[in-house]
């Protein structure tokens, strides 16, 4: 017997009236929804998990681990990232 696909659920939400205007132009739109959504949990913040606010005690960890790193702009990319003050420059585009 062949397996079964996993059963899929239905999600909805509520959207503000330019959102939906919006989406009324998108061919598919809960493949498009699908993937943003995908594409948004790839990228959550690992340590504020995607809500933008550090709690009290994680304001404290990320100062402890500041004091030891910084920002620097990406020589080819452009983009900011983190960098440990003790370590040498890595270029992770070569």
């Amino acid at each position: 017997m062949p397996a079964r696909a996993p059963k899929q659920e239905i999600v909805t939400f509520k959207v503000d009236p330019t959102l939906h205007a919006a989406l009324a132009g998108v061919a598919n739109r809960s493949e498009f929804i699908r993937a943003a959504v995908r594409s948004a949990l790839e990228n959550v913040c690992p340590l504020c998990r995607g809500r933008g606010v550090l709690s009290a005690n994680q304001r404290v960890h990320w100062t402890a681990l500041s004091g030891a790193h910084g920002l620097r702009e990406c020589d080819d990319c452009h983009e900011l990232h983190l960098v440990c003050h003790n370590a040498p420059v890595q270029n992770v585009h070569r």
